[in-house]
Formats: C-alpha cells, structure tokens, sequence
C-alpha cells in the first residue's frame, strides 16, 4: 500500500500529464485515458487520479474495450493518488501484470553548480534538427518520430530542447518543461560511444539553471527504478525519491 499521500506531489502528476502529451485524451469519470499510437505507456495508459463514481468493474471493462478498439494494451498507471485506492488490488484480480516500477524524484534549484561543459544549446521551440538528433540517439523509427513530434508539439507550457555538442557533433540531448514552479526533466539520452564521462549530468546542470531563469524553483523526474546508471547520476545531482509509481497491464486480445 502507498503512504499517505502528499497534495504537492498529486500536483507533480497533474504536471506529468501536462508535460509528456498524448495525442488524445477521453474523460471518463475521473480517470483520463490517453492515447498515442502506442509510444510509450506514459502517453497510452489510464491514470485515475480524479473522482471515481461508476461501479469500477464496468469502468475496467469498458477502458479495456476502448484501447482493444485502438489496437492498444489496456494499461493503468498506479499512483499514490489513484481512484479508488484499492484499484491497484482489483487489477491485480484481474490477471493484470506489474511492470516498470519507477521512482519520481524531485530536488530543489537553489544551490546549484555551474556546468563545465560550455557547448550546449537550447531552443525553446521543436527543431527538426533537435528532433533527428534525438532520433538518432533513441533509435526512433519514423512513425514514432511523426507520433513524437506532434506530442511534443502538444506542450503548452514553457519547454528547453537541450543538445550537447563535442567537436560540433550532438552526443547528448534532452527536454525540460516548465511549469508551476517545477521544471519536469524529459528524454535524456546520451551517445553511447559518449557515456560514461559525465555529459549527462554537465547537460542536466545547463538545463536546470535554464528551468531556474524560467521560473523554475524545484526539478522532478521519473527514473525506472532498476536503472542503476540513472539513480546513480540523480543521486550525484542531489534529486531524492518522494514517490513510487507502476503499471498494471493487461495485453490486448485482438
């Protein structure tokens, strides 16, 4: 079972909503389903967060027909917020499986250090140059890369599109959005002929003094929480653990 749950930090998934957009979203009594054309969970899940009035079981009935009517996996995110709160057990009835337990992290924009590493660019709009970079180092294929760009295109807060560059070649990139005096931390991704030599965090650093000059006065990211390179690099950039989250999905039978 979760902890008693903290009203700032159901606000730091309302800006996870917010900041990570479908192409879609359907209101259904309080839950929100979103649909992307399958990239990613986060986009391509249901998250009941709000009120919950219906009897629960037709609720679960008919998102799973819903998403089987978009080729989709049925997927629930599990939060401490979720509504009602024994809706994690009622899945787990259900045959619906856990996957991707992550952790959201958060830390606070005073004290921060100033990066090293100078040659790093941010444009507060999508590029395509950005969007081929990141492609590139993601291994997106092209359909997810038309998917990506009209999601991220979807913002409608304050965004930095970060790119690092070593001798003039993009080896790392990532995206902030800011919003409510948070800024969310997105896709960071690094070269893999780059890692291991600190760019990620030198990139990190140039993006959270950006966040801060935008009105930014604390961070928050989501990490998966096995992903030990990851913890091991927000650890060293001072973010800390306020919440766990998870998935419950249940495979589409079409």
């Amino acid at each position: 079972m979760h902890p008693t749950t903290n009203p700032d930090h159901k606000m730091i998934e309302e800006l996870s909503l917010n900041h990570w957009q479908p192409l879609s979203t359907l209101l259904y009594d309080g839950w929100v389903l979103r649909f992307a054309k399958g990239y990613t969970k986060r986009a391509n899940s249901i998250q009941p967060i709000h009120y919950s009035t219906q009897d629960v079981h037709e609720k679960i009935e008919e998102c799973e027909r819903i998403y089987a009517s978009h080729q989709l996996s049925t997927l629930f995110k599990i939060t401490p917020f979720v509504q009602p709160n024994h809706l994690d057990q009622l899945l787990q009835e259900r045959g619906y499986t856990v996957v991707d337990r992550t952790h959201i992290q958060t830390r606070s924009l005073d004290n921060l250090k100033e990066p090293d590493h100078p040659d790093v660019k941010i444009n507060e709009q999508l590029t395509e140059e950005w969007l081929d970079h990141f492609c590139r180092l993601n291994q997106v294929n092209d359909l997810h890369r038309e998917t990506m760009e009209q999601m991220l295109t979807n913002i409608c807060t304050r965004v930095g599109f970060i790119s690092l560059l070593i001798d003039g070649q993009v080896v790392a990139c990532g995206f902030g959005v800011v919003e409510r005096g948070y800024m969310g931390l997105y896709d960071i991704i690094t070269d893999a002929n780059f890692r291991n030599r600190g760019l990620a965090e030198q990139m990190i650093l140039h993006l959270l003094h950006w966040g801060k000059e935008n009105g930014a006065a604390a961070s928050y990211l989501a990490v998966v929480a096995n992903n030990a390179p990851a913890l091991k690099l927000y650890a060293k950039l001072g973010f800390s653990k306020i919440y766990t989250y998870w998935y419950r999905v249940k495979e589409a039978k079409i």
